[in-house]
């Protein structure tokens, strides 16, 4: 069956799952394969939850070669790729990619806030942002959505290539490169060229890229692109002005066109290094039509979750949650923010950082020397790479012995920095301080 005929049946049947414990009535399953799974085997259990058919790439045990709710096709992820991709073209729809190191389920959601003062707008949930999750997201697009923002993830060379040519996205925003899934990637310089293959995709129609005007990195890979600049140093082309307020404990900035900054917004999140993603969301917005009063009103009124930059009051502390992911450059971002918050009796919980290669050791160490110049009641460093350093912290060699800590002896009356790679499981932690 080609993906003609494919798109006939998902118009009429236009929900997708992949999971056989979520199967809405009509739906359409696709068996994936993974590492330890083959979902071609549950196909007939998928129709028997309510799925209209199921897409499968080998015919299993126990599903009959003649079933005419089956859809066999050569590869099943290929097929939910070209899918997504045509239902895409077929719509039409306006769509913004974001990519970067940090900050671009942030951002996505920030753009998605202010863009929503005006339009209907689709945009990737949570961090559904790989080869399976952009997919399924285009293939949410209804003839009612006027715009999406779909993110676009990437941990090895060539991924987010392979993503903007399934999203063909019209303009876009790399939030900045930094260093991170250094071990896939094998180079910081690996991590500029996979994210830059947006800015490659956008480039032969000299398309709009939404760029921080300091971040030279970005800047040095942006030839033949229009750009719209935001940034928080003066320059005679910035779109958009940004300057940080006061951090007591959440960002408070003001920003404005070109560079004025005449607009305060007293915002939900924890952490200096936001404003580039609340500037991002103003810059975009202000090219899509969105006026200043109306993304004041959103950046105000956007609440982070997912364990990204949030505060939580407790019973006992004050915590600053950042424990979804880590890498070097937002770990160290975390840090200089903590040490610049002007709050009393700061303690950071730290997890170890994943995916970085031959430089973890390098880059454990880095933050271990941070840790010592910043002003601290206390540091739990949690996880095999801190373990190799020399540091005179308390050392856990994971979550659990962190837990019977804290059921020994709950730090009382404090900030406390939560941060580490999603491994670590350190969102386990604020429930319990």
């Amino acid at each position: 069956m080609d993906i003609s005929e494919l798109y006939s049946i998902f118009l009429e049947h236009p929900v997708v799952t992949t999971d056989t414990r979520d199967c809405p009535k009509g739906s359409i399953f696709f068996a994936l394969k993974g590492a330890s799974f083959n979902g071609n085997e549950f196909a007939m259990q998928a129709l028997e939850n309510g799925c209209s058919y199921a897409v499968i790439d080998e015919m299993a045990e126990g599903v009959p070669a003649d079933g005419t709710r089956l859809i066999l096709v050569d590869d099943v992820l290929t097929t939910l790729q070209q899918l997504a991709n045509h239902h895409r073209k077929a719509l039409g729809t306006k769509i913004i990619g974001v990519t970067g190191t940090n900050g671009k389920t942030t951002t996505k959601e920030l753009i998605a806030a202010v863009l929503a003062e005006k339009y209907n707008v689709l945009y990737t949930l949570g961090n559904f942002n790989n080869h399976i999750g952009v997919p399924k997201t285009l293939l949410r697009l209804t003839k009612e959505h006027e715009i999406a923002v779909i993110e676009m993830g990437a941990n090895h060379p060539g991924e987010i290539k392979t993503l903007v040519n399934i999203v063909e996205p019209d303009c876009g925003i790399i939030t900045n490169v930094g260093r991170a899934h250094l071990g896939g990637f094998g180079s910081f310089e690996g991590v500029i060229k996979t994210k830059g293959e947006l800015y490659d995709f956008l480039r032969p129609n000299h398309a709009t890229v939404f760029i921080h005007n300091e971040n030279e990195h970005l800047k040095n890979i942006a030839d033949g692109l229009t750009l719209i600049k935001y940034g928080t140093e003066k320059a005679d082309d910035l779109a958009v002005y940004g300057e940080v307020v006061e951090c007591a404990p959440y960002l408070t900035f003001k920003w404005g066109k070109g560079n004025g900054a005449r607009n305060l917004v007293e915002s939900k999140l924890i952490g200096d290094y936001n404003i580039y993603n609340m500037l991002a969301a103003a810059t975009i917005g202000l090219a899509f039509g969105i006026n200043e009063e109306q993304i004041c009103h959103a950046l105000t009124a956007y609440t982070p979750s997912n364990n990204r930059s949030q505060l939580t009051v407790t019973d006992h502390n004050r915590l600053v949650v950042d424990a979804y992911n880590a890498n070097p450059t937002s770990m160290a971002a975390a840090l200089e923010n903590f040490r610049n918050m002007g709050v009393p009796h700061k303690m950071a919980i730290l997890g170890s950082m994943g995916e970085l290669g031959e430089v973890s050791h390098e880059e454990h160490c880095k933050i271990v020397e941070t840790l010592k110049s910043i002003d601290l009641d206390d540091v739990w460093l949690v996880g095999e790479e801190f373990k190799k350093t020399a540091h005179p912290f308390r050392q856990f060699n994971n979550v659990e012995e962190v837990k019977e800590k804290i059921a020994e002896n709950m730090p009382q009356d404090k900030y406390i920095l939560i941060k580490g790679s999603n491994s670590q499981k350190l969102f386990q932690l604020p429930e319990l301080l």
